[in-house]
């Protein structure tokens, strides 16, 4: 029988922006925190990312539904980047969730009922200012102040100590991606969750400030900031959650 909460129904909403940071780590510390089913998706071999977005959601709704019934709420996610073999033998990539927060109890409720993305609620304020600014802070103790990078020529910057080589290698890192996965452990099955969208610009970010305390109570003590970009006014939509049997394939 299938369970409510593995995306029974398509879903649809409008993004009005999405601030996303990518984090690095040696591969073999976020190897622990994904199903041995999922594979890291790496950066010259050794190096694996963190995903920290925050997301202003307008008129989250079941496909089909008029945006009059949808509900607006601001997210925090945190994912690792990852690929994984499908049954029919492509190499998908996207997201494992490792958590999620929103601002709306509501959003929790229903988040958790119909996913597995692991909701909570916490408390968000997010202020953009007529300067190209974006300042977050949740009593989760998360905390980002970024703003947009100047449209000179030539390619952003990345932030000191990134990883990636120039933003050609970082872009690939700026999403979207199109997939994001949850493995079932007890009955070892993956959902795959489909995202679509008909725009995504990424725009670099430059960084003055930021602070992950969820990084650290994973045990994850010296995250590099490797990339950081925004996106606004995307049309977004989810399909059905998809099933498979990895039991199946021994």
């Amino acid at each position: 029988m299938r369970s409510l909460n593995q995306h029974p129904f398509a879903v649809q909403a409008h993004f009005e922006k999405s601030l996303v940071l990518a984090f690095a780590f040696p591969k073999e510390e976020l190897q622990v925190l994904v199903p041995s089913c999922l594979q890291l998706d790496l950066y010259q071999d050794q190096w694996a990312f963190v995903a920290v977005a925050l997301v202003k959601t307008r008129y989250l709704r079941p496909k089909g539904l008029p945006e009059c019934m949808g509900r607006d709420f601001i997210l925090a996610g945190y994912r690792v980047f990852v690929r994984y073999r499908g049954e029919d033998g492509r190499l998908l990539r996207g997201l494992y969730i490792l958590a999620s927060e929103t601002d709306s109890k509501m959003m929790q409720l229903m988040g958790n009922l119909f996913t597995c993305y692991h909701y909570s609620t916490v408390s968000i304020d997010w202020k953009s200012g007529a300067d190209g600014s974006e300042r977050v802070e949740a009593s989760s103790g998360l905390e980002l102040w970024a703003s947009r990078q100047g449209e000179g020529g030539g390619d952003p910057s990345l932030p000191a100590g990134s990883p990636f080589a120039s933003w050609k290698d970082a872009r690939r890192f700026a999403g979207p991606m199109p997939f994001t996965f949850s493995h079932d452990e007890k009955r070892d099955r993956m959902l795959v969750v489909e995202g679509r969208r008909s725009t995504w610009r990424p725009l670099a970010m430059g960084v003055e400030k930021w602070q992950v305390p969820f990084l650290q109570q994973r045990g994850l003590l010296q995250p590099c900031l490797a990339n950081a970009f925004l996106v606004e006014q995307v049309p977004y939509e989810w399909q059905k959650g998809r099933l498979e049997n990895l039991a199946e394939r021994l």
